[in-house]
């Protein structure tokens, strides 16, 4: 054990030289040959034929690319990282820095009362499909603040990337209103407690504030940051204008009641010359169910730009391909479908075999399925359910729930209750991927002001895994010619850094930050997903989540140490919590 700790410390503390690679540096320019040097951490030299230097090590990198390490800018790793601080699969494929706390979903701030932080925690269990239990026993839950919560995750939280985060406007609105927050429109003194909060938040390094305008919760509440009025807008944007390199993240309703491009314009007016930057999630529009609101959401975002407002489309370059499930799945809630949210909200196997063997149950369950369900979500589309993984063997296998129902002669939630009745409770519904529109995509990923590789890293561990899809950037987009290598690197390197405000790294130069990927554009791939057991249960037991194998990369740097080297994990934690260049400003109050 102490040989191999040596050994591990004698990696981290070693310097580098990268020989022989193609460096590609992040900023969208031409890619160059050269040696590129690291020492205690940064990025020392970049030229070709650089010599060795005394105790440094070498690393061949003839026939690959050097690049900046990889920006996951939308991730939900705000709890997972407590009990899996690999990350898993990041490092494989070269990522150095994840931002959590988008959404709105925050583990801070945290009112003092108990009952009040668990409502936090419910929320962000829920809508992101990440255990309960590890979540409440496995964080310490020794802050209220937003500052505290960060020195807790720098004393107890080490990890395999850097971390970067948004105080949440959910947290925020629970943390001074407590239960209430669900219920009115915040007080004047109210407002300033959140304002101060969000100042505090700043000041102690976070990016700014994250927020939510599309979310209900399981008892189809809408999440307390869409109770929100303008004046509690306006003072929180307030806040944001006077710290210049802070930004607003906000999730758009393009899934449910599609109600973005209203919500777009809302934004744009209470933003409107307080140079405030703004990062829109689903703003792009993409997918074939939201043709209906597309063009109106195209034409405010470019009028917004035109009018100079600093407002960035946030957009996800693959398809959502989901699976649901019936012990964790918010895909029915989701839907509108708060029937068979009872089966996965059942709390064991015999009470959900029970329920879908309820006549009462079936009827309710059709009328919702047939009244209440969104038209464009996952069920009111039975040809987009693949009954492909089944706990039993018992089938059939190979359809979709439409062709089941049309055999069967059943209404198509008849027809989902008997096939998990005989397949068991622990199987699996496959999505078919939604129709996207991939041009627009890649228009989008070529424009400025846009940020891509929007992946949800972190959470739906048993519906998706995000993480590694940024590796079809340099593989589908850049095979089919879509995009150059430049272009595919600089949207999730040097691009994202200039848009979260982070000055020392996501670009290869001297002086910045050793956030590095090395790899051979003919050996990464998009790797399957796989089941991994390895999600702490609250019982003591492990359940699993979706993962992927190792792109792979050939070496992964953070800080200058490897975390991704000869096709594993290497063990090593370097990540730092970092955070945006803010320049204080005075004004008017808001």
């Amino acid at each position: 054990m102490a040989l191999l700790q040596n050994q591990k410390k004698e990696r981290a503390m070693t310097d580098i030289l990268i020989r022989g690679g193609t460096v590609v540096d992040g900023t969208g320019a031409p890619s160059y040959a050269a040696d590129v040097r690291v020492k205690d951490g940064l990025i020392a030299e970049i030229a070709p034929g650089l010599a060795p230097a005394e105790g440094e090590r070498i690393v061949d990198a003839a026939g690959c690319v050097v690049s900046p390490g990889f920006i996951e800018p939308h991730t939900h790793m705000d709890a997972v990282m407590w009990w899996q601080p690999s990350l898993d699969p990041l490092p494989g494929y070269g990522v150095s820095t994840v931002v959590i706390g988008n959404c709105g979903f925050t583990a801070a701030p945290v009112h003092k009362d108990p009952e009040v932080r668990m409502e936090m925690v419910k929320i962000f269990s829920f809508f992101e499909e990440v255990a309960e239990k590890p979540f409440v026993e496995m964080l310490p839950w020794d802050w209220n603040s937003w500052p505290e919560y960060r020195a807790s995750v720098e004393a107890n939280c080490k990890t395999s990337t850097n971390i970067a985060g948004y105080a949440g406007h959910i947290a925020m609105r629970l943390a001074v209103m407590g239960m209430e927050a669900w219920e009115r429109a915040a007080t004047a003194q109210e407002i300033q407690k959140m304002c101060d909060m969000l100042q505090d938040a700043i000041d102690a390094g976070a990016l700014g504030m994250s927020s939510n305008l599309m979310d209900h919760d399981s008892k189809d509440r809408p999440v307390p940051s869409l109770v929100a009025d303008d004046a509690e807008w306006a003072g929180l944007i307030g806040v944001l204008a006077r710290n210049p390199g802070s930004q607003l993240q906000v999730i758009l309703d393009t899934f449910f009641k599609l109600k973005a491009p209203e919500q777009m314009e809302r934004l744009g007016n209470l933003c409107r010359d307080r140079g405030v930057r703004v990062q829109m999630a689903g703003a792009g529009g993409l997918l074939h169910f939201q043709d209906s609101i597309r063009d109106k959401m195209w034409e405010i975002s470019a009028q917004q730009k035109a009018e100079g407002l600093d407002f960035w489309p946030s957009f996800a370059h693959v398809p959502p391909t989901t699976a649901l499930n019936f012990f964790s799945s918010s895909s029915f809630a989701q839907a509108n479908e708060y029937v068979w949210h009872e089966v996965v909200q059942a709390p064991t196997e015999e009470e959900k075999l029970a329920l879908l063997k309820d006549e009462n149950f079936r009827a309710r369950a059709r009328d919702s399925w047939d009244n209440k369900a969104f038209k464009q979500s996952l069920v009111a589309n039975p040809h987009m359910m693949l009954l492909l993984d089944s706990e039993t063997g018992v089938g059939p296998l190979g359809l979709n729930l439409k062709e089941l129902a049309e055999q069967t002669g059943q209404h198509p939630s008849d027809a989902l209750a008997d096939w998990v009745i005989a397949n068991g409770v622990q199987s699996i519904v496959n999505r078919v991927p939604h129709p996207m529109h991939f041009d627009k995509t890649v228009e989008l990923m070529k424009t400025s002001q846009t940020v891509a590789n929007i992946s949800d890293a972190g959470a739906h561990g048993q519906m998706l895994c995000g993480g590694g899809e940024n590796i079809l950037l340099l593989t589908h987009y850049l095979r089919n010619k879509e995009l150059t290598l430049e272009e595919a690197i600089h949207v999730q390197t040097g691009k994202q850094a200039e848009h979260f405000n982070f000055d020392d790294r996501g670009v290869l130069k001297p002086g910045y930050r050793a956030d590095i990927a090395v790899f051979n554009l003919d050996e990464i791939e998009a790797r399957p997903l796989r089941r991994a057991f390895d999600v702490p249960d609250g019982n003591g037991g492990f359940t699993w989540r979706f993962s992927r194998d190792a792109a792979p990369m050939r070496l992964t740097l953070v800080n200058g140490v490897p975390t991704f080297e000869n096709g594993a994990f290497t063990g090593e934690l370097p990540g730092q919590f970092i955070g945006p260049v803010i320049r204080k400003v005075e004004t008017a109050a808001a």
